[in-house]
């Protein structure tokens, strides 16, 4: 596959998800949010190339990652393509998929994996699946925000407000189900990550409160948490252009990504 059909397909993706939102269409949003918590070690391009050709898509690999897994493709299955680096170590001899520290990409190709709806044979160990309960991850998220220098209290004079954060210090409403604080302990912890530097000025109050709904989604939906904000309305988002709609998304994957690198669900992504 040449660079422009890649540059096509790729296009195609990001064209999709500002369709549905024109129509109204919000859920396919929501599918792009949850794909980037299953998927948060594959760039957001992946991701959305991912979701936009298999949003069902829960755990994907390498067709030879997969027989490693005891796992094999079914006959006739369609792969999805994501974009793979090819590089070239600094001697000048191009190779593809080299992760040696003496190479460097100088481009990208199409490659394909495949969803494990895709494929039958040994079942898989559970991967990160909580039923509900953050367990140790709660405790882990409070810990990265005091080591953030942010103060964490418990107050009942936010209410009706779950939480609140103002520069260095994040209040909680007290009698929240460990769920619902994990959630809003996430939602206030993107907003002092994202929203307290010069970037602020340039975003609106909607979009702010929009974009860290989406990164405690996106966190939540990792670990395994089930919470509402699944049917929130997040529309507000695309603002009515693309550059800001994949500038906001670019913004949601590595906040949320570096939430989850600090409290150590960074494996509860798909295998590769």
């Amino acid at each position: 596959m040449n660079s422009e059909n890649i540059k096509t397909i790729t296009n195609q993706a990001i064209e999709q998800l500002i369709t549905a939102l024109n129509e109204g269409r919000n859920e396919t949003l929501t599918q792009y949010l949850a794909a980037i918590g299953r998927f948060h070690r594959y760039s957001l391009r992946n991701v959305m190339l991912i979701a936009s050709q298999k949003p069902t898509a829960s755990h994907v690999a390498g067709f030879h990652a997969w027989h490693k897994l005891g796992r094999f493709v079914k006959k006739g299955e369609k792969g999805i393509m994501i974009l793979a680096p090819i590089v070239r170590r600094k001697s000048g001899s191009a190779k593809q998929d080299e992760t040696d520290e003496s190479s460097t990409a100088v481009g990208f190709r199409a490659a394909y994996v495949f969803d494990i709806s895709q494929t039958d044979g040994q079942e898989l160990p559970t991967i990160g699946s909580v039923n509900g309960e953050p367990r140790e991850y709660g405790e882990r998220l409070a810990k990265f925000v005091t080591e953030q220098g942010i103060a964490l209290e418990y107050s009942e004079d936010i209410a009706p407000a779950r939480g609140t954060s103002a520069g260095g210090k994040i209040a909680l409403l007290p009698g929240q189900s460990p769920a619902e604080e994990f959630a809003t302990l996430a939602h206030e912890l993107a907003h002092e990550m994202m929203h307290r530097d010069k970037r602020r000025s340039s975003t609106s109050k909607r979009s702010r409160e929009t974009e860290a709904e989406a990164v405690a989604f996106v966190v939540c939906h990792a670990i395994g948490l089930e919470t509402g904000s699944a049917s929130r309305d997040y529309i507000q988002l695309y603002e009515g252009d693309a550059k800001l709609l994949t500038d906001s998304l670019s913004h949601i994957q590595q906040t949320a990504n570096h939430i989850l690198n600090a409290i150590g669900a960074e494996n509860l992504s798909a295998p590769q």
